[in-house]
């Protein structure tokens, strides 16, 4: 389960807090200049809106020197204004304010106060401050380690389509953890997360049916879920599709193939993989080898794409 929190991923919002067609217009004048990366434009509109109380324009202001659009990047200043619009109850301004308490930026890391942001936006109904509570709770950050809870706060993500949250419920689930193990609760995660193209969850959607857990075993299903997370750069993946072309799961048996995953596994730093490469070579022709060669640095070079 991967230990990623969300930040920094909205788009500049259109809100208001002050009343007026003269506000309207300078606003969206902002919004219209930014959109064409006119950023210039964008702080000359936005900035006296955000300096008179505007929360809209006090979030996209932090946006920008959070980013260095417009402005050298000044985390500093990006904490300001992103206070400012949180304290107005802006939860996207809320969730990147939880981030940079998080991650220590433009202010000493405090996980804390980086809980206590995250959960007003969470409260919200802000998907990815549910996610991000869901971590904070789950490794025990500004706040007892809790399973139960980070079970609680994934599910309310997972619940609105974030497929991050869905990845690390259905992990919850096959391991028991805040929940009793359910391997069929587990399966039905991965598999609306995968569907959206998670690739943590493709990983483990293939593992689900290699071994039978939670669904009968496929390893033809298992080979589809792998090579989708394979081809997203996973190594694990990549390392497993190596072993099943060794072995003809799912497929045909294809040394070069094998090969080829291991060899691609094993250049992402994969254990073994490189070992298992070597092993297959003494099953294999200088000419299988050289074209096992070619192949990996042909997928890698088309960016993992149809290989």
């Amino acid at each position: 389960m991967m230990k990623t929190t969300k930040q920094f991923l909205v788009v500049f919002i259109l809100l208001f807090s002050m009343g007026g067609g003269v506000v309207y217009a300078d606003f969206q004048a902002g919004l219209d200049a930014a959109q064409k990366e006119d950023y210039a434009t964008a702080l000359r509109e936005w900035k006296p809106l955000a300096e008179a109380g505007n929360a809209g324009a006090q979030h996209n202001l932090a946006r920008m020197y959070y980013n260095g659009y417009g402005v050298p990047q000044d985390y500093k200043t990006a904490v300001k204004w992103y206070e400012k619009a949180a304290q107005q109850g802006v939860a996207t301004a809320q969730v990147n304010l939880g981030g940079m308490y998080r991650n220590g930026q433009g202010v000493p890391q405090d996980y804390k106060e980086a809980r206590k942001w995250t959960g007003k936006a969470a409260q919200q109904g802000d998907a990815d401050a549910q996610y991000n509570l869901g971590l904070m709770y789950r490794y025990g950050e500004g706040a007892p380690q809790d399973d139960k809870e980070a079970v609680k706060w994934y599910e309310k993500a997972a619940q609105q389509g974030d497929a991050g949250a869905q990845s690390n419920l259905g992990w919850m689930y096959e391991n028991g953890k805040g929940v009793l193990q359910d391997d069929k609760e587990a399966v039905k995660w991965y598999e609306k997360a995968a569907q959206q193209g998670h690739a943590g969850a493709q990983y483990n959607l293939g593992n689900m049916y290699y071994n039978g857990y939670g669904v009968p075993q496929d390893y033809k299903e298992a080979v589809k879920w792998y090579e989708k997370a394979a081809q997203q750069g996973d190594a694990g993946a990549q390392y497993n599709l190596g072993f099943m072309y060794a072995k003809g799961q799912g497929v045909l048996q294809d040394y070069v193939r094998a090969h080829m995953w291991w060899n691609i596994a094993a250049s992402s730093g994969y254990e073994n993989a490189a070992n298992n490469r070597n092993i297959i070579e003494g099953k294999m022709t200088a000419e299988q080898v050289a074209e096992a060669q070619d192949m990996a640095r042909e997928c890698v070079a088309n960016n993992l794409k149809g290989c």
